[in-house]
């Protein structure tokens, strides 16, 4: 990627320093140019914390957030914190004229959602969402054959996400769902990759994995359908555990012809003996898999502040799949297709 923020520095406060909050400073301080972490900030300050915040380099490490948005010196806030926060930052944020790159999804609530969207057109700010597989070298890989009509119209798409291993049920009791914090990738990548805006969904699922998530008022196996407003139709299976290793797949199909990805693996060794064929499984960990996409998000959005760019995640983009959430889970619920249109 290509862009001049190399010439000018921006300074960066990151609120939230759990697991994704640590990716994006990782990424920023070793990857991206233009940009330099001068604060994090997380509800609980340890001294784990202290030290591997002075291992990256980032001067300042706060309990309260606030102090992050009061400091004329900071130009962008990264709001990594529980999802229950983010827009309500999102909000203070861009009240204190900091640009913004908010983690998914920005919230549940639609009408929150336009609260913030509303709060930085407002400002004026730039507004980035966290979707980090937009930048991911495989569907991007997809998208420009699609874009550039290699295989004509679309008529379907279709992508697998199968996570390695099932989260813990405390996880589950406040993730909002397998909808909202893993499918909602998905379903920006339907949006993505077909061009299109969904206008009806149809949910199936169940628990085939763990019978906690069941009990947890959650699924952990489903297949979604989606019809499109250009007429082609997505197609969506997920589940909560595969045993081979983090599967992630994609194909667009169309009058031309199809383009598809494979997953990533350690190699492309194939071996073959009289026993059988053997190539590598897919990465296990979304780390391992996704690490330079999260580089590559990060010098977006700093190319986009820097440079007075449109942000390439948008805030529409992570309006659309929480309404899309909402409209699989109605169906689930429902047993029956729903528009878009009934949820906003």
């Amino acid at each position: 990627m290509l862009f001049r923020s190399d010439l000018i520095m921006i300074k960066v406060g990151i609120i939230g320093a759990g697991r994704i909050g640590r990716v994006h400073s990782e990424s920023i301080t070793k990857y991206v140019k233009g940009a330099e972490i001068k604060a994090i900030s997380d509800v609980r300050v340890t001294d784990e914390l202290k030290q591997w915040a002075k291992g990256m380099g980032i001067a300042h490490v706060y309990e309260d957030y606030k102090q992050i948005l009061q400091d004329p010196e900071i130009d962008a806030v990264l709001v990594c914190s529980s999802t229950n926060t983010h827009a309500p930052i999102s909000i203070e944020a861009a009240r204190t004229g900091k640009h913004i790159f908010c983690e998914k999804p920005v919230d549940a609530d639609v009408n929150r959602i336009k609260e913030v969207l509303a709060e930085v057109e407002k400002a004026g700010v730039k507004f980035q969402v966290g979707f980090n597989r937009r930048f991911d070298h495989n569907f991007k890989a997809i998208k420009t054959r699609v874009e550039n009509g290699d295989i004509g119209e679309p008529h379907l798409i279709r992508v697998t996400s199968r996570d390695p291993d099932a989260p813990s049920i405390e996880y589950v009791k406040v993730s909002g769902g397998m909808f909202f914090d893993m499918t909602i990738h998905d379903f920006d990548m339907i949006r993505y990759l077909s061009g299109s805006e969904v206008v009806e969904v149809y949910a199936a699922g169940g628990v085939l994995v763990n019978p906690e998530i069941g009990k947890a008022g959650d699924i952990d196996t489903a297949v979604i359908t989606l019809k499109l407003a250009n007429g082609a139709i997505g197609v969506i299976d997920n589940s909560r555990k595969a045993v081979y290793g983090y599967d992630q797949r994609a194909e667009v199909f169309g009058s031309k012809g199809a383009v598809q990805t494979r997953n990533d693996t350690d190699s492309t060794a194939v071996y073959s003996c009289e026993a059988g064929v053997i190539a590598e499984k897919p990465k296990y960990f979304f780390l391992e898999r996704y690490m330079q996409s999260f580089a590559d998000e990060m010098a977006c959005f700093v190319d986009s502040v820097v440079n007075d760019k449109p942000t390439l995640v948008n805030g529409n983009d992570g309006l659309q799949p929480v309404i899309i959430a909402l409209a699989a889970k109605r169906s689930l619920d429902e047993g029956r297709p729903v528009k878009l249109a009934e949820i906003a």
